[in-house]
């Protein structure tokens, strides 16, 4: 059962109870990231992110890592191109120790300045690795493509020109800008009861305080069509192919879902059929629905021998083309596959409370609201082969800026 309650302070809790379930999972997503930290900041949400774990007031990081391994839990935090999220998964006798330590976390980190030295040391190789890995790179530099100028454009980790700059001031700064009760929801999944998880937040969290003001975010970005290379010594070249897509909360985005499953979303999909099983140019090959709160778009990433890359992302577009200006239009036992490849994953994934708790998270900050397994099966049964094409006249037969490129390490 999903409940749902706004505290005094503006925090929304949400928690789905998963009886006989022995783990609860705990997360809370903060409103914010790249998107409100301005160009010559760029890295600071994430550096914010990562500092949050150099100790609070009466806790080292240290023992802020040994009270997760004692208790054999996992935690984790990530900056998204969206939001910020902090999650945390233990035994569930243990999530009233779990809540108290995030919200020291937030509430009551000291930043030491020689700690946050080290932390942008590591964020700063954290980009170094991703350089160095050419699929990460390929995708790096279709989103400079895509979206040039914008902060989806940008790499969350920043570069060593912004990073090396930020400051002590500017974590703090930006913490108590941003980090903000009317822009938490605080999720939870597992073994729990809900009037439990709102008493337990509500005592942790009641000092936090304060409500956002008007701020101004990046307008909308403007998707650009282009392509781009770059040279590499890998002995594979790695390629990442940019549709243009709609928004996370697009009014039909089962349509998008079905569409990215039957051109590179699962074995059977006509990307992995045509380049890989019938023709063995690729080793890897698939695509996936990358949305966000003003943007999309639906990536396809593989690699292939470097004098035949090119070749390759020309047959990759050729492929999109035909399925998308109806040219060769889906199938009925196309869109029948596509249908219960996606209403499967969706059962096997409902059965992990982390997902679950996940869901609720994401449903609330896009759709302002929980969206049921029945809706979302739902959702995609009523997907018909004529809607399909419909909407694919809608979203592609007009514009002519669709489609981005990005290679690295081809060669011809």
């Amino acid at each position: 059962m999903i409940k749902q309650t706004l505290l005094e302070n503006g925090i929304q809790v949400v928690t789905e109870e998963m009886p006989g379930c022995r783990s609860v999972s705990i997360g809370i997503l903060v409103d914010t990231g790249p998107l409100d930290e301005g160009e010559l900041n760029a890295g600071l949400a994430h550096l914010v992110e990562h500092s949050l774990f150099l100790g609070t007031s009466s806790r080292t990081s240290g023992e802020i890592a040994r009270m997760i391994d004692t208790m054999g839990g996992r935690i984790a935090a990530f900056t998204g191109r969206d939001y910020t999220c902090f999650t945390c998964v233990v035994m569930d006798d243990h999530r009233t120790y779990v809540l108290d330590l995030l919200s020291d976390l937030l509430l009551n980190s000291v930043f030491p300045e020689e700690q946050l030295e080290h932390e942008k040391s590591v964020i700063l190789n954290e980009s170094y690795l991703a350089k160095d890995n050419p699929h990460e790179r390929a995708d790096s530099l279709l989103r400079a493509t895509m979206w040039p100028d914008h902060p989806l454009g940008r790499a969350i980790e920043g570069d060593s020109d912004s990073v090396t700059t930020l400051t002590r001031e500017d974590v703090i700064y930006f913490l108590h800008a941003h980090y903000l009760p009317d822009r938490i929801t605080i999720g939870v999944a597992g073994n729990l009861e809900h009037q439990d998880i709102v008493a337990q937040v509500r005592d942790c969290f009641w000092r936090l305080g304060g409500e956002s003001t008007d701020y101004r975010r990046p307008s909308p970005p403007t998707f650009y069509s282009g392509f781009v290379s770059e040279p590499s010594s890998a002995s594979q070249a790695y390629f990442s192919v940019g549709i243009k897509a709609p928004v996370y909360n697009f009014s039909n985005r089962y349509h998008i879902h079905l569409l990215n499953t039957i051109l590179g979303g699962g074995l059977s999909s006509r990307l992995f059929r045509s380049l890989r099983n019938e023709r063995g140019l690729v080793y890897d090959i698939h695509s996936e629905y990358l949305a966000y709160r003003d943007a999309g778009s639906i990536v396809i990433s593989g690699n292939a021998r470097p004098e035949m890359v090119f070749d390759i992302v020309d047959e990759v577009m050729s492929i999109v083309q035909k399925l998308t200006d109806g040219s060769e239009p889906c199938l009925e036992e196309e869109l029948w596959q596509a249908k219960m490849y996606n209403i499967g994953q969706h059962h096997i994934d409902s059965e992990d409370p982390f997902t679950r708790m996940s869901r609720l998270l994401t449903q609330l900050y896009y759709f302002n609201q929980i969206i049921s397994t029945e809706a979302v099966i739902r959702g995609i049964e009523e997907v018909t082969s004529e809607s399909l094409a419909t909407l694919c006249d809608e979203l592609y037969m007009v514009e002519e800026n669709l489609i981005a490129g990005a290679v690295v390490g081809g060669t011809g």
